[in-house]
């Protein structure tokens, strides 16, 4: 735990409209959107802080914020129009708004990764109150998005296990990044509570509405289930595509290591849904003996050998090879089909 450990802050998941770059012409338009989108955030984010107080030191940001996502573009033409270099202006611009506010921030795009040049992969990043990067979690599930897990071998060659689930020790607590939909899947959030995180940075951009979805139910369940708090931010809609802007809005929200829904916001543009992270709080209950103590009381042993002996979608179907987007949807109805034979579904 780190020396200068907080026990106490205010985190907000920052709903704000995605502008899509899709029918920019070409990388320097696309450059010159983002930058009017971390214009109009930080201004944000200044007034937001002014609004909730000088301890907000946790800012998250919804899913692809900065360009929107692929529609109709190819594998090569979107990691050349809208993907982010590691080392890019866009994340130093992202920084010096970390800098100034001594907060960290939060959010999702794509990525490339020079170690896999015909690729690019949906990242989560978190950038300290230096401005640096300390976290990148790369979507490993995802339907028509590369991913670690289709080049597998030469991914864990690169970065190794701790680098396909990282977590950010910091003095705001273990931070971790869940992708959008992977809310729904509770492996990837029980490998990041297995190292150590108490905190789920939750990007994502998905339908909203008055009933309680699938994935309002996974918000609460991997809290409850990993003793963490989930910080789940939504998109006020994506503007300047065809879909209707409003399809994807609203419902950002924290949930406490309970399951109870801390705070919430309803659609548009809104700084709503901020509420205490109470560290001290959390880790007694972590290390209280109990029946709810439901981290401590996990028998791993009991389900390894199942997931080592089952095998559904397949592992390194990208690699070394050039891949268009059809590949995604076929390598899915060859699993179906390959469980069917098996009995399985």
């Amino acid at each position: 735990m780190p020396a200068n450990s907080i026990d106490s802050y205010r985190a907000l998941a920052l709903q704000i409209t995605c502008h899509a770059v899709n029918q920019a012409s070409d990388r320097a338009e696309v450059f010159s959107l983002i930058q009017k989108t971390i214009t109009r955030l930080a201004k944000q984010i200044a007034a937001s802080i002014a609004f909730i107080g000088s301890d907000c030191r946790l800012i998250v940001l919804p899913e692809y914020f900065l360009t929107g996502f692929p529609l109709g573009e190819s594998i090569p033409e979107w990691a050349q129009k809208a993907c982010l270099e590691m080392a890019g202006a866009e994340y130093e611009l992202l920084g010096q708004i970390a800098q100034k506010h001594r907060i960290f921030l939060a959010g999702n795009a794509y990525e490339l990764d020079p170690n896999f040049p015909q690729l690019y992969f949906q990242t989560c990043f978190i950038i300290d109150p230096s401005g640096s990067v300390v976290l990148r979690y790369r979507r490993l599930n995802s339907m028509f998005a590369p991913t670690p897990h289709d080049v597998w071998d030469q991914y864990l060659d690169c970065y190794g296990l701790e680098g396909v689930f990282p977590v950010a020790k910091t003095e705001i607590g273990n931070l971790a990044a869940i992708a959008s939909e992977e809310i729904l899947y509770p492996e990837v959030a029980r490998c990041l509570a297995m190292r150590g995180a108490e905190i789920f940075l939750h990007s994502t951009s998905e339908i909203y509405g008055k009933g309680r979805s699938p994935k309002d139910a996974a918000k609460i369940s991997r809290a409850v289930e990993n003793i963490a708090y989930v910080v789940s931010t939504n998109t006020a809609g994506i503007n300047k595509i065809s879909i209707p802007i409003a399809s994807a809005d609203g419902g950002s929200q924290i949930v406490d290591y309970r399951g109870l829904v801390l705070a919430e916001t309803s659609t548009g543009e809104s700084m709503a849904a901020f509420a205490e992270i109470d560290l001290a709080a959390l880790r007694r209950y972590r290390r209280r003996p109990g029946l709810n103590n439901l981290l401590s009381r996990q028998r791993f042993e009991l389900y390894a050998a199942s997931y080592n002996q089952s095998h559904f979608y397949p592992a390194n179907t990208m690699q070394d090879k050039n891949i268009d987007r059809k590949h995604f949807l076929e390598t899915q109805q060859k699993a179906i089909a390959r469980l069917t034979d098996l009995g399985i579904i």
